[in-house]
């Protein structure tokens, strides 16, 4: 996930001295989620047959791969091309991890342990926002992304060395589904308005800042960075918390806190300093969601069905990842960023809508359930 914060942390470089507009810039970001949410179906069955350890060793190699042809970019063509590729990863990334996680966790640690690998994609908006993006104003941006390809071929081969061997592959049996169904359905579409929320802001935050508030690139990029700390926070915390019978209810009430998050970012067009404070509150709330979303596969996923029912609920998130930038690009190309941050907040409206009215169907059907194992016990007792 490096690539799409350094893409928004680097924004303001990229449009000076590459000469990519701002609706280009919501294009990466599309073309990039975009191949991860075709992929991502496919990504959750190659994970349940090859095994965690060979399919993160792959993943990071060809994230590695990606930064550089990003570093190496002489114009958008290739530029977008490199996007494209860096896509892969991200659709083996949610089940790889949450297979790794449920191989190697007892169940009562298995949401605190999910809420900090999940917590590693905010820790990549840190890394973009703070030190990369200070780093690229010295070495340049290329220099910046080139240190991230870097860090991403160690950690590719620290996962070779260190994590345990996959255990055989199973045996082949029946195709399993690629349409998401029941609880999965439910929350891909969560997925997808939530993702096209915090998309719109990771890839703009740090140019609404620049073009709008008067900050300087590395003041802006410190905007991202603030977002990936407070994101930490929050998917750690708020992982731990979701325990069955509550998990149900929090991304409807995460949601909110993020249309919150959004009705700051406007209102800092009036009040700058309220763009941190919207930072802040896009990280504690809306990227925790996604943490959530998985804890709860992870809870409810059939044996087996881990890693492919992961993959459906991250390609809704990857689809929202593709669709909300450029709606808020073309916003952000005539200068509405208003508007924007309301189209965001709609966004995040509408997670919350699907987020509550699934927690009420499957509240009702648990006690449904309920009364149809009592009926019998209660007439074999009569």
């Amino acid at each position: 996930m490096l690539q799409l914060f350094l893409l928004g942390a680097l924004g303001p470089r990229l449009v000076d001295e590459l000469g990519v507009s701002p609706a280009v810039l919501g294009l990466t970001t599309t073309i990039g989620f975009g191949t991860a949410a075709v992929l991502s179906p496919a990504g959750g069955r190659i994970v349940d047959r090859i095994g965690p350890r060979r399919s993160l060793v792959v993943l990071l190699l060809v994230s590695a791969a990606a930064l550089a042809l990003i570093g190496a970019a002489p114009g958008t063509g290739v530029l977008l091309g490199a996007v494209a590729l860096g896509g892969g990863p991200q659709a083996l990334a949610n089940p790889a991890t949450n297979k790794a996680v449920l191989r190697a966790v007892p169940p009562s640690r298995r949401g605190a342990v999910t809420g900090l690998k999940q917590s590693g994609v905010q820790l990549g908006a840190f890394a973009a926002g703070l030190p990369l993006a200070a780093l690229a104003g010295g070495i340049g941006w290329r220099g910046a992304v080139w240190t991230g390809a870097g860090a991403a071929l160690l950690a590719g081969l620290w996962a070779l060395r260190a994590l345990p061997a996959d255990p055989p592959p199973p045996p082949a049996g029946a195709r399993t589904s690629l349409v998401p169904r029941g609880m999965v359905a439910w929350l891909a579409a969560f997925s997808l308005f939530l993702g096209a929320g915090i998309a719109s802001v990771n890839t703009y935050l740090a140019l609404f800042g620049t073009q709008r508030l008067g900050m300087g690139p590395t003041t802006a990029g410190a905007l991202v960075a603030v977002l990936g700390v407070a994101g930490i926070v929050g998917r750690v915390r708020w992982s731990k918390a979701a325990r069955p019978g509550r998990a149900e209810w929090l991304p409807g009430w995460l949601a909110c806190g993020a249309l919150g998050a959004a009705v700051l970012l406007g209102a800092a067009l009036g009040a700058s300093p309220l763009v941190w404070a919207g930072a802040v509150a896009v990280g504690v709330f809306a990227v925790s969601g996604n943490a959530v979303s998985m804890v709860l596969v992870m809870q409810r996923a059939a044996p087996g069905r881990a890693g492919q029912d992961s993959a459906l609920v991250a390609a809704g998130f990857f689809a929202g990842f593709a669709v909300g930038p450029p709606l808020f690009g073309l916003l952000a190309q005539s200068g509405r960023y208003g508007s924007g941050w309301l189209l965001v907040a709609g966004e995040f409206a509408a997670a919350a809508a699907v987020a509550f009215f699934w927690a009420v169907r499957d509240r009702r059907g648990q006690r449904q359930d309920r009364r149809l194992r009592r009926g019998p016990r209660e007439e074999e007792a009569a």
